[in-house]
């Protein structure tokens, strides 16, 4: 049999084997696996119904830059400020970029965020982020493009004239509002085919119950969001 560590395309078949109803055995034979690899991954990283490869990818590369960073991270200590831990700054901008991922947001764009936001300036030069990330500067910048369409980050130019790429507290309440918003489409959306698929048929009944839901939820988000926002610009007791 192979040896070796499993691949991310080893993963991505593992996870089609589960989608289908696949038995780890099956699943094992298929890769020309031990069964017990297979049921060992699946189990480290989500179980049956949640395992995902990119994630369990991710976890797997983790856990192999832990053990090769302890020394790295020694060093770079002494560059942290506020006395902090460097390699526990590590782990946590590790973990922050894995709770992005599972938001839903791709790999990369998790990454740069990951890295924004465990900054105490919130910003970074594309140069800076490519430095931190250890990834070309076209990697980068593609990632840059796709948060900035979706207004999670903010672009500034510094004292240099360099672009900065900035995470702040208002970015939370835009999204807010623009979640509010993408309700509103959804609920014009679907009150316009309760008109074309005919009032009181079981499609149009369906979608008027998602607009009058919708409709609800979009108006809690965008009162909550007006009512709470003074709460990012209020130092916490203590500070």
């Amino acid at each position: 049999m192979p040896g070796g560590r499993l691949t991310q395309q080893d993963r991505q078949q593992i996870a089609l084997g589960l989608a289908d109803g696949l038995a780890y055995a099956e699943i094992a034979r298929r890769l020309d696996r031990p069964t017990s690899t297979i049921t060992r991954e699946v189990m480290r990283n989500g179980g049956p119904a949640g395992y995902r490869a990119d994630l369990a990818h991710r976890a797997t590369q983790q856990r192999t830059q832990r053990r090769r960073s302890a020394a790295a991270g020694r060093a770079q200590a002494a560059a942290q400020p506020y006395g902090r831990d460097a390699e526990a700054v590590h782990q946590y901008q590790e973990m922050l970029t894995t709770v992005f991922m599972t938001s839903g947001l791709p790999k990369m764009m998790s990454r740069v965020l990951g890295a924004l936001y465990t900054t105490d300036s919130g910003s970074l030069t594309a140069a800076e982020l490519a430095e931190r990330l250890q990834v070309s500067p076209a990697t980068v910048s593609k990632a840059i493009t796709a948060l900035d369409s979706l207004e999670l980050i903010r672009r500034e130019r510094d004292e240099r004239r360099r672009e900065r790429y900035v995470v702040d507290d208002e970015l939370w309440y835009q999204s807010m509002i623009r979640s509010a918003q993408d309700n509103a489409r959804l609920v014009e959306t679907a009150r316009e085919g309760v008109g074309v698929l005919g009032p009181g048929t079981p499609a149009a009944v369906r979608l008027e119950n998602i607009a009058r839901y919708l409709d609800f939820v979009g108006e809690a988000i965008m009162r909550a969001a007006e009512q709470a926002r003074d709460v990012l610009y209020t130092k916490a007791e203590g500070e």
